[in-house]
């Protein structure tokens, strides 16, 4: 278990489900008439699997929902956001429990930035390289990025975004500029912690392994990166999300609004969170 005091379920977020489309209307309020929103585009949803180099215990799966045509129309291939699950989840969270496919088909209806959302698999190992072997930093970068291109989309301008786990991930990836072309981050209900002690052995294999991975070191390399983090005003983690966020240079948007370390917290923020992702790509 990564965050004290949290069920596992809460931190899985599991759905079932995998969204192919989606299409929203819209809705007059009062004294002004009635008219229908521009539907929303399809949203072309692909997966599949590849045994990694850097963690070959087991296939690692990926999704990849992409707006429209791949090809991106007449503007070229469409930029993409990475999406880094947490604890006990998988690639499919973000699509299955989040509906991120259907908030992204309905956030380019509104005329926002098109672009495509990547998922992949992580496992456990808090998205940096471990003692067992495992570097699934490496694993994004090396493996998955060239797999991405040769879908369609412009890896050349990327945005990285997670939750729990996946926040951590996201905002280590972002400080330590292993991703080119990468312009901006998003970090929902981020696991992160100022201090080392016993309860992080799962997060970090050692005191040393978290100084070389200290996200709170690492916020002056994130100043001129746009940024968004959010937290709940009952997870657990809202008092060391509030100390990351005390001294992080830089402007930054996101906040604390009412909500718990889960899903449904989660899909109250991600339109904010779609939006930032999306003007950060424009």
């Amino acid at each position: 278990m990564g965050v004290p005091g949290i069920s596992r379920r809460s931190l899985l977020g599991l759905g079932a489900g995998a969204v192919a489309a989606a299409s929203v209307a819209g809705c007059a309020g009062p004294g002004t008439s009635s008219q229908a929103a521009p539907p929303a585009p399809p949203i072309a949803m692909r997966s599949g699997s590849f045994t990694s180099q850097f963690r070959p215990e087991e296939p690692t799966g990926w999704s990849l929902a992409v707006p429209g045509s791949t090809d991106g129309g007449p503007s070229g291939p469409l930029p993409v956001a990475l999406f880094l699950h947490g604890t006990g989840a998988d690639h499919r969270m973000v699509f299955d429990e989040l509906d991120a496919g259907g908030e992204l088909a309905r956030h380019v209806a509104r005329g926002g930035t098109p672009f495509a959302i990547a998922a992949i698999d992580g496992g456990e190992t808090w998205w940096h390289r471990r003692e067992s072997g495992t570097d699934t930093q490496s694993m994004l970068v090396q493996e998955f990025l060239p797999l991405l291109a040769g879908q369609g989309v412009d890896t050349g301008r990327i945005a990285v975004f997670g939750l729990s786990m996946g926040g951590f991930g996201a905002l280590l990836l972002a400080s330590q500029h292993r991703v080119p072309g990468l312009r901006a981050v998003a970090a929902m209900s981020p696991a992160v912690w100022s201090l080392y002690d016993a309860g992080r052995s799962d997060n970090f294999d050692s005191a040393a392994d978290f100084a070389a991975n200290d996200i709170f070191a690492l916020r002056p390399e994130l100043e001129s990166l746009p940024k968004r983090i959010d937290c709940g005003t009952a997870d657990n983690l809202l008092f060391s999300v509030k100390d990351y966020v005390k001294d992080l240079p830089g402007a930054h948007e996101g906040g604390f609004r009412s909500g718990g370390h889960d899903s449904g917290y989660w899909r109250s923020i991600l339109p904010d969170v779609v939006a930032f992702l999306g003007k950060s790509l424009a």
